[in-house]
């Protein structure tokens, strides 16, 4: 790959979704777009570059800058985590809800894994007052392609052997005469996945009590994770929770999100803040 291309195509990703792809990271964008370029019948990224120079086409360009994102994902991928979100984020969200309705966002959900295990985690709780609550899941990515495989919840064997014990496969999967798995059609009700970019404001998907948004922010560039994290903070519910991978640092980012007092691991955005970076 020239020097040119890998520019362009870095520009691109850092335009259209903020990601950072840094030059010793190059290699990754020959894994992430060789399906395209087999599909188009460019024999190297360079050809694909020219051919976006020469016909400028917005909705490939999407499509490009969506590929590149990481799709690095597996079920149950914050176990602790999420165990916490059950036992604990959730079930005080329910005790403030007037209705006995709470909304969960997964956004950058990728193809759905993580959406999925808060679905089958929250089937087990038997007898909770979860168990009998209204809750809406809603897992968003900027991938047309992911957002279709996590609506469709079908899996290869591979990736349900990673992070899914076989009693939760065999109770929340169907396995169909290709060998792959299908979330059962009771999982499916409270869970609906659609694309969204996280640069653009989220208005759209409603406010929700808690969001879940691992693995995306230490992906993105400076400015790109400010803007991300104010387009977040705006649909969190007086009250609700943020939570980002226990591995990524987020505070101080943005002045309007701080860590919660009262749970573990959580962000709330102050609202009495403007919507501004942190110096």
């Amino acid at each position: 790959m020239q020097e040119s291309t890998f520019n362009e195509l870095a520009d691109l990703a850092l335009r259209t979704t903020g990601q950072h792809i840094p030059v010793s990271k190059s290699y990754l964008m020959e894994a992430r777009l060789s399906s395209i370029s087999r599909r188009e019948n460019f024999a190297t990224l360079d050809d694909l570059v020219h051919c976006l120079k020469a016909r400028p086409n917005q909705r490939f360009e999407q499509e490009i800058a969506a590929a590149l994102t990481s799709k690095r994902t597996h079920f149950f991928r914050e176990r602790e985590q999420l165990e916490f979100i059950v036992s604990h984020a959730l079930p005080q969200r329910l005790k403030q809800s007037k209705n006995g309705r709470l909304r969960v966002w997964c956004a950058g959900v990728s193809t759905g894994q993580d959406a999925w295990s808060l679905a089958m985690r929250l089937r087990e709780e038997v007898g909770s007052p979860l168990a009998s609550a209204d809750i809406e899941i809603v897992g968003t990515d900027i991938s047309t392609e992911c957002v279709e495989t996590g609506t469709e919840g079908t899996y290869g064997h591979y990736e349900v052997q990673k992070g899914l014990s076989i009693h939760r496969l065999m109770t929340n999967f169907t396995r169909g005469s290709s060998g792959d798995w299908t979330i059962n059609k009771d999982l499916r009700e409270n869970v609906q996945f659609r694309r969204h970019n996280l640069l653009h404001p989220a208005q759209d998907l409603g406010s929700f009590d808690l969001i879940l948004c691992t693995h995306v922010i230490s992906q993105l560039a400076q400015p790109a994770q400010q803007d991300v994290l104010t387009n977040i903070a705006r649909q969190l519910l007086p009250g609700g929770y943020l939570y980002a991978s226990p591995t990524e640092q987020i505070e101080g980012i943005l002045k309007t999100i701080k860590p919660s007092r009262d749970m573990r691991g959580a962000y709330v955005r102050d609202t009495a803040k403007p919507d501004t970076a942190a110096a």
